[in-house]
């Protein structure tokens, strides 16, 4: 996967739209518009604090379906994911909770979007919603018949879920990318807002052999200098949004000092590369 290619970066900050509750949800609350609106002021929020990619996820539909989502989902977030991409000119990728790949590869086809986000890929998951069985062998092969491009970033070991047995991480990632055939995949902590461990991160990496790595929570402009060290890219959202809360909405000065955080580490870490070495000479009388 060329990050450079899809971002113009090759460490992308991905954003995140959490879509208000949608049709046939649990807390649907009757007016789409209200979702639309909600979705282009965050979308626009994170463009204009210098986001390289946004990614749109079905988050306060919760409880999640294990599996497929209803039809009235899929049409709602194609209709909303159409709308801001005509908004915004980051590229923009899909969620569909908790983990409804297929959905989400037919949407991200259809409006051209660039990538989508798959919870479990490969290997099974114990989770809120029960055992969740990674299809990676039924999305390649859709991915295929719909002669799409669109790319697959896989959670590895994803946070709100344990692993049945206790798998090694290296293998994890490993088998993500060897055999499920992810484009890139993303290391979390256990839950929303909690990050994963600088330790994971490089363990992670060094398994990925090339293929890139995103942090994907916990991710906040205090712990991102140290964080990207290990990563290729991170997707984050809390640490984004008004007071830090999830529920709440983005908030553009945050966006900003969470891009300015990240990008000047990068930039002295570019620096500390670029530095001659001092060669040590000992000279005798």
């Amino acid at each position: 996967m060329d990050l450079n290619h899809i971002f113009k970066t090759a460490n992308p900050i991905i954003g995140v739209v959490h879509l208000l509750p949608l049709p046939a949800s649990p807390r649907w609350g009757g007016s789409l518009k209200a979702v639309i609106d909600r979705a282009e002021q965050e979308a626009t929020a994170l463009a204009s604090g210098g986001v390289d990619g946004i990614i749109v996820e079905n988050f306060f539909d919760a409880p999640f379906a294990k599996d497929r989502v209803d039809p009235a989902v899929v049409s709602a977030m194609s209709l909303i994911v159409q709308r801001l991409m005509h908004l915004v000119t980051v590229p923009i990728g899909i969620n569909v909770l908790r983990n409804d790949a297929q959905s989400a590869m037919a949407i991200a086809t259809c409006v051209q979007a660039h990538f989508i986000r798959v919870n479990v890929l490969t290997g099974v998951m114990a989770t809120d919603q029960g055992l969740i069985e990674g299809q990676a062998h039924q999305l390649l092969r859709y991915r295929r018949e719909l002669g799409s491009n669109v790319k697959i970033l896989a959670d590895v070991l994803v946070k709100h879920a344990r692993p049945l047995g206790s798998p090694n991480l290296t293998t994890a990632v490993q088998e993500t990318i060897e055999r499920g055939l992810a484009d890139g995949v993303i290391l979390s902590g256990w839950s929303t807002g909690s990050p994963p461990s600088l330790e994971d991160l490089e363990l992670a990496t060094a398994a990925a052999n090339g293929t890139p790595v995103f942090i994907g929570s916990g991710a906040d402009w205090e712990n991102i200098p140290t964080l990207i060290q290990a990563a290729d890219g991170v997707i984050v959202s809390s640490s984004l949004k008004r007071h830090g809360r999830i529920e709440q909405p983005v908030d553009p000065i945050r966006v900003s000092r969470f891009v300015e955080s990240m990008r000047r580490s990068l930039a002295m870490k570019g620096q500390a590369k670029s530095m001659p070495s001092v060669t040590a000479h000992s000279y005798s009388e």
